[in-house]
């Protein structure tokens, strides 16, 4: 009996050995329907594919994400897989990347490896080889740049809140040693800006370069933010391609902003994982890593003032940003929300301040900077900080906490 060719057949073993076991799982928490399409899809039946998947996604919008069971994230995981083999099957490699990626962002961990590799294949499909030569990513003359133009910093430094830049700055240390780090500033819990300490990253040369970002990640699907922010009424989010998402982003009308926010992207595109490295103060109180996240977007988009629980480098790729900064110790003066939802987040809008409405807020001491091109700013755990894009702007932040032995756990 004739088999049909690897070239046309998305390889899935992690898939093969664990559907009897996942589909089981599924029948015991209720999913027959979903079982019998999968059935159905596995002998290639797009329909029941798509079906499936709908189940699935219906399961992961039933209830708060943390109440959704592990088991319905690998069955969503399960339907990307059967419907992007039936496009791959029909050579509508585009449609495989997004599906798989949908499968990346929304599904299970169990498997992902293979969703991982059959993007791979996807992408290599589309593009060739995503490989690109040296010289186009070291700064051929005809590279078209993201963010190639001069900006005018008094008119940017118009946009900032009342007060800006008038108080106490963040101190800036060059090529700090990690031991230095740790003295000065981590067991003190005291912010501090880093210079000089990125410059062997390949982020820095690359990801200026927007043929690079179109090769590597162009037809990837992104989620993103639209709208002021997340405390904002009109702040929704969407699916996009990361092409799309760039020419947003150059774009940049008067519309509201698109922003790529706290993202794990180097979790779903391993080309760009491989552009960045982790910083070694990451590894201050013997380190325990949270996440790794995108802060993507154009000039003017703005994370409201909110603190972390976590320790939090904030690395600068591309472009600048203004950082405002408050410790700990004046939470009360700052008024959280009391929605438990919200809590770490501020009720008082910097760019619209009412002192009327927060009296206790105006005098309040804080400290800001400029984090510019290619510096660090080191932002400890429960600091409020509000940030805003003066340029177009690639930010990677390092979560971690320090484990249970260190001082400052």
């Amino acid at each position: 009996m004739a088999t049909a060719s690897s070239d046309v057949v998305l390889q899935t073993p992690v898939l093969e050995k664990e559907s009897h076991n996942l589909l089981n799982k599924i029948s015991s928490e209720g999913g027959y329907a979903y079982v019998s399409m999968t059935t159905r899809a596995a002998r290639g039946d797009i329909r029941a594919a798509e079906a499936a998947r709908e189940m699935a996604w219906e399961q992961l919008h039933s209830g708060p994400w943390h109440s959704v069971l592990p088991v319905w994230r690998d069955a969503y995981a399960m339907a990307c897989l059967h419907v992007a083999k039936c496009y791959y099957a029909n050579g509508e490699y585009k449609e495989v990347i997004r599906v798989l990626d949908m499968g990346l962002i929304m599904g299970g961990t169990l498997l992902r490896e293979d969703l991982e590799f059959a993007v791979r294949k996807a992408v290599e499909r589309v593009n060739g080889d995503v490989r690109v030569s040296d010289e186009a990513v070291n700064g051929c003359a005809k590279a078209k740049l993201l963010m190639n133009c001069e900006i005018n910093m008094t008119e940017v430094l118009q946009t900032l809140p009342k007060n800006s830049l008038s108080c106490k700055f963040v101190g800036k240390r060059s090529a700090l040693s990690l031991e230095g780090f740790m003295c000065e500033y981590f067991l003190s819990g005291s912010p501090v800006l880093l210079s000089d300490c990125m410059t062997h990253w390949p982020a820095r040369t690359k990801w200026n370069d927007l043929s690079y970002l179109k090769k590597v990640a162009g037809y990837r699907t992104v989620p993103v933010e639209v709208g002021k922010n997340y405390l904002c009424n009109d702040w929704k989010q969407e699916m996009l391609t990361f092409s799309d998402f760039l020419e947003r982003i150059q774009a940049n009308g008067p519309n509201v902003p698109t922003y790529l926010a706290q993202h794990p992207l180097f979790d779903q595109i391993q080309e760009l994982r491989n552009d960045i490295l982790t910083p070694d103060y990451c590894f201050a109180g013997g380190t325990e890593m949270k996440s790794v996240n995108a802060w993507f977007g154009p000039a003017g988009t703005v994370t409201p003032l909110h603190h972390d629980p976590h320790h939090n480098i904030l690395a600068q790729v591309v472009g600048k940003k203004y950082v405002r900064l408050y410790p700990a110790s004046l939470s009360e003066e700052l008024y959280p929300h009391a929605e438990s939802m919200l809590k770490n987040s501020s009720q008082v809008d910097l760019d619209n301040f009412d002192p009327n409405e927060f009296p206790n807020f105006e005098d309040v001491e804080f400290m800001d900077c400029i984090l510019e091109e290619g510096e660090m700013l080191y932002i400890p755990p429960k600091w409020w900080h509000y940030v805003r894009s003066l340029t177009t702007s690639l930010s990677v932040s390092f979560w971690w906490s320090a484990l249970p032995s260190s001082p400052t756990s």
